[in-house]
């Protein structure tokens, strides 16, 4: 395995990461068939492991099978989204992140976390507010490093600068969403990752299950996939199954290697369900594009570029309130 530095913290993971979304009980996975795809992905040489207070009992899940193994892994966690109807149990507000935080350890059953994400940036609490608060947590010992995700390249800047100005600790990484139907990060996020040395572990890069080389119709057809929305999205990913069997590459190796294959993306995360999609996606560890199979993939997702619409992707407030992007009426006149 050859580990990656996660931006400038020192800290080395593996190129694929341990997505835990899937270990939800809901998501149909006793917590013991969990643990046993854990151990088994943390023996083949992944060492981080990232989850969410919005996984519902994810936390629970890995933080109980973790037990003896804490010290081999590199944890992260993620808070921010809602958990319930208060308005002040999400959010990025100093009152809700230190008990965020207490009740993340509770749940994971440690003194400590390697990484702490905000998991969607919060337009009702101001950046230096937040900041501050995970500065804390930092200085505390509770946080090793803090990062974004899904985080616009202008509040990347915004955290870099008042990090220097105010002496806070800044943005350590990302966790934007990227695969070969997702290139929109490759225009901005990308690069001001770089230009900051964030480090960057990539979600989704299995295009949400289309990526996964079964006929992308008959997976909408079935139900078996959702966030199936847009039509140019199926017409691409059927596109990129013949490019898969020319190379000899599985679509699910294709994809994850692609993910990985910019110089930008530290990481990308897997998320498998049964211990066959983990057999699947393990095999495909030692797996490089060349750069004749990027080429195609050019051609048919171009650089910078998304593929019609991810249903779970972020929209600003200005895209989502229509009062934020209009003048008030009487002011829209040019004269």
């Amino acid at each position: 395995m050859l580990y990656r530095s996660l931006g400038r913290t020192g800290i080395k993971v593996s190129p694929y990461a341990i997505g835990t979304l899937m270990f939800a009980t809901s998501m149909g996975n006793a917590p013991e068939e969990s643990a046993r795809i854990l151990h088994k992905a943390l023996d083949a040489g992944l060492n981080f492991v990232d989850t969410a207070d919005a996984y519902q009992d994810s936390e629970e899940v890995v933080g109980k099978a973790l037990q003896g193994r804490r010290d081999d892994v590199v944890l992260a966690t993620k808070f921010g989204r809602p958990l319930d109807q208060d308005p002040n149990h999400q959010g990025t507000s100093r009152r809700w992140i230190v008990t965020a935080v207490e009740n993340s350890l509770r749940r994971l059953r440690t003194d400590h976390l390697d990484l702490y994400q905000v998991h969607r940036a919060d337009p009702d609490t101001d950046l230096e507010e937040t900041l501050s608060a995970l500065s804390d947590l930092v200085h505390s010992g509770k946080v090793r490093a803090i990062g974004g995700s899904q985080t616009p390249a202008a509040d990347l800047v915004e955290a870099q600068w008042l990090a220097e100005r105010r002496g806070l600790v800044r943005f350590h990484t990302e966790q934007p969403v990227y695969s070969m139907l997702n290139r929109g990060i490759e225009r901005e996020i990308l690069p001001t990752a770089q230009r900051f040395g964030l480090g960057v572990v990539v979600w989704g890069p299995l295009g949400q299950g289309l990526l996964t080389g079964r006929d992308p119709a008959g997976l909408r057809r079935a139900g078996v996939v959702r966030h199936l929305s847009d039509q140019r999205r199926i017409d691409a990913a059927a596109k990129l199954i013949p490019l898969a069997a020319e190379a000899g590459l599985p679509m699910t190796h294709l994809a994850m290697a692609f993910a990985i294959s910019h110089p930008g993306v530290t990481g990308a995360l897997l998320g498998a369900r049964t211990m066959a999609h983990l057999d699947d996606l393990l095999a495909g560890l030692d797996v490089s594009l060349t750069d004749e199979v990027l080429d195609r993939i050019d051609e048919i997702v171009p650089p910078g570029t998304d593929v019609g619409v991810l249903d779970q992707a972020y929209h600003p407030p200005a895209l989502l309130t229509p009062a934020l992007r209009r003048r008030p009426a009487g002011e829209r006149a040019a004269a």
